[in-house]
């Protein structure tokens, strides 16, 4: 990989990095269904006018829609709202990475490899630790069994959203920028709809009128910046390069989420927490770099 793009995917795992950063901050004065909405209509507009439909069934890009933008975002955005703190969601939501394994061994009957296992084991772990330290003191850092298995959601449903992309590149050909778009633009009812249902007409009508500069900002910075230009950036990366060679730099994105969430939100972690993300962390690493090492090993 050349020098540029190694910036660019650099740049981009700094954008995705911050974007939890600005999920806090825009869910600072709006619903998250709200905001959620709000971001997607403005990835669709005025994106579907210069993107062509993809050509594939209905059904696959309302799936696609529906599971990694509507479900993942709905799950995070909630959690986030709730008190989930921005760097440990960052962490949390690389659970797809086993759920996606998982749904593929299960659904596709894909073999899992030993270090994946191990890897799955291993951030069970972490996760695990995570739910002990939000029951014994959920009043004060923000991860409660609720946040938890919310960010687990949103996790579980971009699994969804990879099996559904995996399933439709393979079958039909089209460009990523235009599931992207149109996929954003099935999600945008169904979180409106929500909003209305559970967050009501007075509170959408008080959040759009009384909009403050920092949630147009975080929406801009969400809609434009994490989602098209960050997708627009990867997706050419992925094209060019092998897989192997850009994928395990989306494993810095938490990192930098843990920091810039601790630097510009102030958040800090408990030790059982501190143990917790390690030991995802940990997990996520021998899933992608386990088998790779061994050989290594074993060559010398």
């Amino acid at each position: 990989m050349s020098i540029k793009d190694m910036l660019l995917a650099l740049c981009v795992v700094v954008i995705w990095g911050l974007n939890f950063v600005v999920i806090k901050i825009g869910l600072h004065d709006i619903p998250p269904f709200l905001l959620a909405g709000l971001r997607f209509l403005l990835v669709a507009l005025p994106a579907i006018f210069f993107v062509p439909v993809p050509r594939l069934p209905f059904r696959w890009l309302v799936a696609y829609g529906i599971t990694i933008s509507f479900g993942q975002f709905a799950f995070l955005f909630c959690a986030i709202k709730l008190g989930m703190p921005a760097g440990v969601a960052s962490l949390v939501l690389q659970a797809q990475a086993f759920f996606t394994l998982l749904i593929g061994a299960l659904l596709l009957g894909e073999r899992l490899k030993w270090n994946q296992v191990a890897g799955i084991l291993v951030a069970a772990a972490g996760i695990v630790l995570l739910a002990e330290s939000g029951t014994a003191s959920s009043a004060t850092v923000g991860v409660t069994q609720s946040t938890l298995l919310l960010s687990l959601g949103a996790a579980l449903c971009w699994a969804c959203g990879n099996i559904c992309n995996k399933l439709i590149m393979s079958r039909y050909r089209i460009q990523i920028m235009s599931l992207v778009v149109w996929g954003a633009l099935i999600s945008v009812g169904p979180f409106l709809l929500c909003s209305w249902l559970f967050e009501g007409r007075e509170v959408i009508v008080s959040s759009l009128v009384n909009i403050q500069l920092s949630t147009v900002l975080a929406l801009i910075y969400l809609a434009f910046i994490a989602t098209i230009i960050g997708y627009s950036i990867w997706g050419n990366l992925l094209a060019r390069y092998e897989t192997w060679r850009v994928a395990p730099l989306s494993l810095l994105v938490p990192v930098v989420g843990l920091l810039s969430a601790g630097v510009l939100l102030g958040e800090t972690l408990s030790l059982l927490q501190i143990t917790g993300t390690l030991l995802i962390m940990l997990g996520l690493l021998v899933n992608v770099f386990g088998a790779r090492l061994l050989s290594l090993t074993l060559a010398r």
